[in-house]
C-alpha cells in the first residue's frame, strides 16, 4: 500500500513540474545554464530594427560605437531610424523567444525607454537670446563703439555699466535707462527682446549690453528709454542665464 502511495505521488510532482514549465512565458525562458547580468545604466542608439511579439517590442539598435545591441522592452511604439534611450536592464544570453521562434545571442531586458526632455520654455527663445554665460556674452552682438547716449535723468537712472555694477543692491527694483537698440527680437514668448547698449561697459567684462524684454517694439538704432524691473542672474532654464536682464519694460522714444 505504501509503494502505491509513493508512487501516486512521485507521478503527481513530475506532472506538476511540467506543467509549472510549461506556462513559463518568453521572459522566463532562460535555458539553466545561462547566466545573466546588469547591462549599462544608459543605453542608447539608432533603431535598426524592430518587432512586437509576447507584449515586447524586440529593437535592434546601433550603440555611437558602431556596436549593434538587441533590447527588449514592455511593447512600446517604435519607428526604424530614430534615435532611441533606455533604462539599463539585465543581459541573457542564448535566449529564446518561444513567440518569435527565434534565439537571441544576447539581448538586453531595459527597465524602460527614456523619453526626451519636454521642449522647455527655453526652446522658444531666439537663436542670439540662449546664452550659455551669465549676462549677454557671446549672445549679442558685439559692443558699438560708435555709441555714445547721454545718461537718463531721475533718482532711478543708470547706465548699463552702473546697472550690472549694482544689480545685487537694484534686483527686483525700478531702474530707468537710456540706449542704443542694437538688435532685437520680436514677439519671442509674447515679448520682444530689445537689446541697448550706452557705450559704457566693455566686451570684455560683459557689461556693455543690456537685454530688455517688453510688449513694446523699437528698432534697431533707435535711442530709447527703457524703464522696467531689473532682475540678477534671471535664469529661464537649461543653463540659460543673465546676469542682469530688465524686465515688463516700457520703451520710450
Amino acid at each position: 500500500m505504501k509503494k502505491k502511495l509513493l508512487a501516486i505521488l512521485s507521478c503527481s510532482a513530475i506532472i506538476f513540474t511540467a506543467a509549472v514549465v510549461t506556462a513559463t512565458p518568453d521572459k522566463a525562458a532562460l535555458p539553466p545554464a545561462t547566466a545573466s547580468e546588469p547591462a549599462a545604466e544608459v543605453l542608447a542608439g539608432k533603431v535598426l530594427q524592430t518587432m512586437n511579439s509576447g507584449g515586447y517590442s524586440y529593437i535592434l539598435i546601433q550603440k555611437s560605437n558602431g556596436e549593434n545591441s538587441w533590447v527588449a522592452v514592455t511593447e512600446t511604439p517604435v519607428k526604424v531610424g530614430s534615435q532611441m534611450k533606455f533604462k539599463g536592464g539585465m543581459e541573457m544570453g542564448q535566449f529564446e523567444s518561444k513567440t518569435l521562434k527565434r534565439t537571441f545571442d544576447k539581448i538586453i531586458f531595459a527597465d524602460g525607454v527614456i523619453a526626451d526632455p519636454k521642449p522647455a520654455e527655453k526652446a522658444a527663445l531666439p537663436t542670439g537670446e540662449k546664452a550659455a554665460s551669465p549676462g549677454s556674452k557671446g549672445s549679442v552682438a558685439s559692443k558699438d563703439t560708435s555709441v555714445s547716449v547721454s545718461k537718463a535723468t531721475g533718482t532711478n537712472a543708470y547706465t548699463v555699466k552702473e546697472a550690472f555694477a549694482g544689480s545685487t543692491k537694484l534686483n527686483k527694483k525700478k531702474v530707468v535707462i537710456r540706449g542704443k537698440v542694437v538688435k532685437v527680437s520680436s514677439q519671442i514668448m509674447g515679448r520682444n527682446w530689445i537689446h541697448i547698449q550706452d557705450g559704457t561697459g566693455t566686451a570684455a567684462a560683459g557689461n556693455h549690453n543690456l537685454v530688455c524684454t517688453s510688449k513694446d517694439t523699437a528698432d534697431v538704432g533707435d535711442v530709447v528709454t527703457v524703464s522696467g524691473t531689473l532682475s540678477k542672474d534671471k535664469d529661464f532654464g537649461g543653463g540659460y542665464k543673465y546676469a542682469v536682464i530688465i524686465e515688463d519694460a516700457t520703451v520710450k522714444k
